[in-house]
């Protein structure tokens, strides 16, 4: 990291003295950090919060860029120490664990790209990266927006963000295919990953202009597997709609185990060109408000009731 960052964090030397190879990214800690609101800007000048924000000539076509691809990689024993940061200890991993939670996403962008990440690798904000307090580094994790369910996968290889409202900082690709670049407070769900476990999964919700370029063919492939017919009529609660019968297996899946009392109730039915997971059938209007209610509580995302 470049000296010029530092001249911001003098009055915090004694703090962070016996912190080792751990040292937070953003230059004004005691304030305002730099992705606290990343794609809203200033009030005077129009830009982004100490310049921080998208790259002048960014990549043609950012949706092209893949995900990461899990691989066994060697952890970075520096960074497996536990360490301080403005008076908080985190305790990282030193091997990859199971680990699962919910909280808010935000992204760094062109202040820190071309300058050195934790694991001293160099920060490319078009990379499909990200930072996180405790992940062991590197790492590799599923991230999904809760709020449209779109999901990606990125290598964790940097520390942060040291914000007691956020949960990970993801790169500029990363924020883009997410749908968090729009907005400051984004819920999502950071899933650890094994690579000796690892399967090629979706990348995320396909964007609805493209679900009309998407030929619908899974009938035809007598290897797919089969779509869940509805099961009778009356009300459902939907969850998400996809443009892939795969995006919506993932999905469902994962449901399985958060609503884990629903799974006996949760489909895919497939109409207009979109896959849809839902919920049910209940009897009555008041029974499906009530499992959208729950589902809206438990997972934080938006359930809407349909009539069939």
């Amino acid at each position: 990291m470049k000296s010029s960052h530092w001249l911001a964090l003098l009055p915090l030397a004694a703090i962070l003295a016996g912190c080792g190879s751990i040292l937070p990214r953003q230059d004004t800690p005691v304030a305002v950090w730099k992705s606290e609101k990343p794609a809203v800007a200033a009030s005077k000048g129009g830009g982004y919060y100490l310049n921080d924000g998208p790259g002048d000539n960014p990549p043609a076509n950012l949706d092209a860029i893949p995900d990461a691809v899990p691989k066994a990689e060697p952890l970075n024993k520096a960074t497996s120490r536990p360490y301080t940061v403005l008076g908080q200890t985190y305790t990282p991993s030193a091997s990859l664990k199971p680990y699962k939670e919910t909280g808010v996403a935000s992204w760094y962008g062109r202040r820190y790209h071309g300058q050195k990440t934790s694991t001293g690798e160099i920060y490319d904000m078009y990379a499909m990266t990200a930072a996180h307090t405790t992940l062991p580094l590197p790492s590799y994790a599923r991230v999904t927006n809760l709020k449209n369910n779109k999901s990606v996968v990125v290598r964790v290889n940097d520390r942060g963000p040291f914000h007691s409202d956020r949960l990970i900082d993801l790169s500029y690709t990363a924020a883009y295919k997410l749908g968090v670049l729009a907005g400051g407070s984004t819920p999502v769900l950071v899933e650890s990953i094994d690579p000796a476990n690892y399967s090629a999964a979706p990348v995320y919700a396909a964007a609805p202009k493209q679900v009309e370029t998407i030929p619908v063919v899974a009938a035809a492939q007598p290897v797919a597997a089969p779509i869940e017919a509805a099961a009778g009529s009356g009300h459902f609660v939907q969850i998400g709609a996809f443009g892939m019968q795969e995006n919506a297996e993932h999905f469902r899946d994962r449901l399985k185990i958060e609503l884990a009392q629903l799974s006996d109730k949760l489909q895919i039915y497939s109409a207009d060109g979109l896959f849809r997971v839902r919920a049910g059938p209940y009897p009555s209007i008041a029974e499906a408000s009530q499992i959208a209610s729950t589902i809206r509580n438990s997972l934080n995302i938006k359930a809407v009731m349909t009539t069939r």
